[in-house]
């Protein structure tokens, strides 16, 4: 009964706030208090007692009554702060103040006009205090995530009388977990770790300001939230990244093991460490590298996280954090022989993000072997959930990213060992082979959406095909049945771009063939007995008639030009195709599913550098000019379009000829012309109906001195780009928008990043 007075106190006073059409004196200390007293104890119920629609008309009528609010609340905060916070009561101010910016905030940062308004000078108690509103809050956040008996525990054991001011106290014998650059593991403590997650839930609603632009505009803007936090000028910067990292990466969230434990007790720990997350992976978006304004020359400071996990090199830290990271990714795949015995967290898609950070800021985190095992076998069962899209993106991308490390290929001739059932074709093969089965998956049977990533996923088998030494005979047949899908002429000529995917395809060959060529006898064997591929694509009909008959054939078969599924050929029948065993297929999103829309993927053209494996010296071109475009110029290029005129893509013969002669066919048919009267006359001569005989004969080959002169191996390194940036951006502010539904923080606000489907 006391509970639903005092509540019903809370909401009189929220409704005399927005009915008084006179401002509220701000000296009326009686009344302000009611808005941070123990009268509400919990999140929840500010965001019940204070409806949205009462904001927006608070903020719309009222405007000087919200500013005071606001102000009112900062000041406490502060003042909490000077009094170091000793009391439980002071304690329960403080966090019903943060709860109360949490649910006004979002309605405020969406009218642009409010913007300047968290810039602007806090009433001034003493003659020296005249910093901005935003930096006022965020150095008494900080302050209280590092107050001891708050939020951490103490360290010194004295009486009443606290030896150490909370203002002057050294933050950094305070960081929350052990591991990077903190070897202490302070005790846990769940009231500390709610507390925590209530200030940080603050802080990352204080950075929410991106939200509110629109995707065109996000790229340019300088979130001053995030950079003050993040700069020289916050001396809890170092104590607070470590402890965001530290926290993260030190979460267990199976613990002892013991069989359905998190259904007995409640894990405190999980609610701070996906908040601590998001805070991560938001700050480190930041990019200080562009000039505020260029009129004054006015640059945001250095981003301190950025610097600080760029500086990371010590291989336990290394260690610490990918062994953290891969935890909680292998968490959702792991298998039990009891039904939901483990507790399974809802990490991976934010984890994705900060491991992309890592190794786009710290380019020793390349050398990470993890990543084999944690994000490929859950590929194959994301492809057809519409709602994974976004996941699929990212792990395209930390893959064309690390592709570009010649230690990444070659480790990808690891043996694999499946743990984790997959929905595709039982093989037995390396890493690589478990690669190329992925994205053969990806490519025939993916989403719709997934088509703009064909582009990056050849690209990342390229720049991985020269360190490739053995690749079974299932991939064999999916590299060819992907190159004789992408030959057919309706779908070389229904697209402008679908050329290159060809280019791409023959570039991998040629690299294995010249590089690896002893060990590849299972892909040279199939390349044998597809050679009339090859032979097609060398005989191209690119004449006007021959072009209509492909695309008018095409039509009449019901396809859309090259927008539907890549055709099943033989090539791609000849392997048998049982599933993994314990294999689930994708099912449909479930009902009330959100999805963000996402920016378009950057063309490959501009996520990557071409650069040669070789030493300048060693750089030749073919003998005969075959490899001449391969070096000089990249077949993502755009060809100059034909018949765009009314805006529909026709394809013309001199646009045909202008890049069937430059295919790259050469070391191939030279590959055929030798092995295949060989292979023929062993056939002829022993008989030979099994093709083991064959392969055995092939493994013994050589073609020493007989193949074109070696071409370089040239390497797309992905270089930082801003269609990556912005589409990182929008992704991970959508997760962190769907992530935070208790309370829902942003729900109903005018967001702009993005927009909300409810599928």
């Amino acid at each position: 009964m006391g509970n639903a007075d005092t509540k019903l106190n809370f909401r009189k006073a929220v409704v005399q706030l927005t009915s008084k059409s006179q401002p509220i004196d701000a000296a009326d200390e009686g009344f302000w208090d009611q808005f941070w007293s123990e009268s509400v104890t919990n999140v929840q119920d500010i965001f019940a007692l204070v409806p949205g629609a009462e904001i927006r008309a608070l903020r719309e009528e009222s405007p000087n009554n919200l500013a005071t609010l606001v102000y009112k609340a900062v000041e406490k905060l502060v003042k909490i702060v000077d009094s170091s916070c000793r009391t439980q009561r002071e304690q329960q101010t403080a966090l019903n103040c943060a709860r109360l910016l949490t649910r006004l905030l979002p309605h405020m940062l969406e009218e642009p006009e409010w913007h300047g308004f968290f810039w602007s000078q806090l009433p001034a108690s003493g003659e020296n205090e005249s910093i901005p509103l935003a930096q006022s809050l965020i150095n008494a956040i900080c302050d209280l995530l590092f107050c001891p008996d708050f939020t951490v525990v103490s360290t010194k054991r004295v009486g009443p009388e606290r030896a150490e001011e909370l203002s002057s106290l050294d933050s950094c014998e305070y960081i929350w977990a052990g591991g990077v650059g903190f070897a202490r593991s302070p005790p846990r403590t769940a009231q500390h770790e709610a507390a925590r997650a209530e200030l940080l839930r603050l802080l990352l609603t204080c950075f929410s300001e991106t939200i509110y632009k629109p995707a065109n505009q996000a790229a340019a803007h300088h979130n001053k939230w995030i950079a003050y936090l993040t700069s020289p000028e916050n001396r809890h910067a170092l104590p607070l990244f470590t402890s965001l990292l530290n926290t993260v990466c030190s979460y267990d969230p199976v613990g002892l093991g013991l069989p359905y434990n998190h259904l007995l007790f409640a894990d405190t720990l999980e609610p701070l460490v996906e908040v601590a997350l998001q805070v991560l992976i938001v700050t480190l978006d930041h990019d200080t590298s562009n000039v505020v304004n260029e009129d004054s020359d006015e640059r945001l400071p250095d981003n301190l996280f950025i610097n600080y996990l760029s500086r990371i090199h010590r291989d336990e830290d290394f260690q610490f954090a990918l062994r953290g990271v891969t935890r909680l990714l292998n968490n959702p795949l792991q298998q039990t022989y009891l039904p939901n015995s483990n507790k399974k967290v809802a990490l991976h898609q934010e984890l994705l993000v900060l491991f992309w950070k890592m190794c786009d800021y710290n380019k020793q985190t390349m050398i990470a072997k993890f990543f084999f095992d944690v994000y490929m076998p859950s590929a194959a069962q994301a492809t057809a959930y519409t709602t994974r899209v976004g996941l699929m993106h990212i792990g395209v991308f930390i893959l064309l990213l690390l592709s570009g490390e010649r230690n990444f290929g070659v480790r990808l001739n690891k043996p694999y060992t499946a743990t984790v059932p997959m929905d595709i074709p039982v093989f037995t093969g390396t890493h690589a082979d478990l690669l190329v089965v992925v994205f053969h998956k990806i490519i025939t049977t993916g989403h719709q959406r997934l088509q703009p990533l064909f582009d990056c996923l050849l690209t990342i088998l390229v720049n991985v095909s020269p360190y490739l030494k053995t690749l079974s005979m299932v991939s064999s047949s999916k590299l060819l049945h992907l190159l004789e899908a992408f030959s057919t002429p309706w779908f070389l000529f229904s697209r402008p771009h679908h050329h290159h995917l060809v280019f791409f395809l023959l570039e991998m060959f040629n690299n294995m063939i010249q590089y690896q060529f002893d060990g590849n006898s299972n892909l040279v064997y199939t390349i044998i007995r597809k050679r009339s591929v090859f032979h097609s694509l060398a005989n191209l009909p690119h004449e006007h008639a021959a072009i209509a008959r492909s695309l008018a054939a095409a039509k009449a078969r019901g396809s859309t030009a090259g927008h539907k599924a890549l055709p099943r050929t033989r090539s791609a029948e000849s392997v048998s195709e049982a599933a993994m065993e314990g294999s689930r297929p994708a099912q449909p999103a479930e009902p009330g599913t959100l999805n963000a829309t996402l920016p378009d993927t950057p063309a490959i053209a501009t996520m990557t550098e071409r650069e040669s494996a070789h030493p300048p010296l060693t750089r030749r071109s073919g003998g005969d000019g075959e490899d001449a475009h391969t070096t000089k110029e990249s077949p993502c290029e755009s060809e100059a379009g034909a018949g765009e005129g009314d805006g529909e893509w026709r394809p013309t013969g001199e646009w045909v000829s202008s890049w069937r002669t430059r295919l790259p066919l050469q070391t191939i048919m030279r590959l055929l012309q030798v092995l295949v009267p060989q292979v023929e006359k062993i056939c002829i001569d022993k008989g030979l109906t099994d093709e083991s005989e064959i392969l055995r004969f092939l493994q013994h080959g050589t073609l020493v001195g007989l193949l074109p002169v070696p071409h370089p191996i040239l390497i797309r390194k992905y270089q930082a780009n801003a269609g990556t940036a912005a589409w990182f951006r929008t992704y991970m502010w959508g997760v962190i928008y769907i992530r935070n539904v208790d309370p829902p923080i942003w729900y109903d606000t005018d967001v702009k990043l993005f927009e909300i489907q409810r599928v």
